[in-house]
This record gives structure tokens, sequence and C-alpha cells, in this order.
């Protein structure tokens, strides 16, 4: 059993599970019933989104240091109960069934989707 990390939208892997959008936003033009048909989610989980803010401040970081103060500011965003626990119950989840959680950003190194990797492998999740 493992947690993946995606990108949404694109092609699911072999016994991937159920996908979990860790987005802000749906995505646009897509009627919600096809969310899921069309590889964006099949759940939506905006509570391990940055906040709008937080999420400004990754589009607009272009140094090491402004990402690495993203980085920062979205692990402390993390750090508060409602979502600690969603990030501590996911990486139990990922010892007994397989599911992914991703975002829409092309590069995951410059996306959420890094540091919310980090996060469950701190609180053991298996990938």
């Amino acid at each position: 059993m493992v947690v993946r990390v995606v990108r949404l939208g694109t092609d699911r892997a072999v016994d991937e599970g159920l996908r979990i959008g860790t987005v802000r936003r749906p995505p646009r033009g897509v009627p919600k019933s096809e969310f899921a048909s069309r590889n964006w989610y099949d759940v939506w989980f905006p509570n391990l989104a940055p906040s709008v803010e937080t999420m400004k401040q990754a589009q607009q970081a272009t140094t090491p240091a402004q990402w690495a103060a993203f980085a920062r500011k979205y692990r402390a965003e993390m750090a508060q109960p409602d979502h600690a626990h969603a990030i501590e119950l996911l990486a139990t989840l990922s010892h007994h069934t397989n599911f992914s959680v991703g975002c829409y950003c092309e590069n995951e190194a410059h996306c959420h989707r890094s540091v919310l990797r980090e996060l469950l492998r701190e609180k053991g999740a298996r990938f």
C-alpha cells in the first residue's frame, strides 16, 4: 500500500487508488460530474492546499530563498490542528490502501505537493 504524489489531470497509474485533489479551487471549465473521468480527482480536499495568500507567495517565488519562505509558511499552516490531523490520517491510510494526492502545477519541485510529500513522509507515510 502506498501514497503517490501526482499532477492532477494526468493519466492514472495502475493501482493508483483514490485520487485526492489538494487544491484551493476545482478545475475550470470541467463539469463536477467529469472530475474523476478526466483524471482530475475523485475527492476534493482543499484542507491540504495552501491558503490563497501562501499560494500566491509560491507562484511568485523565483529564488531558492523565496521558495524556502513559502515552504516555511505552508508548513506552519499545515501544523495547525485540523491540517495536522488530516496529514496524519493520510499517512496512516497509506499503510492500508493505495491513494494519491495532487495539484495542477506542472513542476512538482515548485509546487506545494513537494512539501506535502515531505510532511506525509515525516508522519510515516508509505511511498
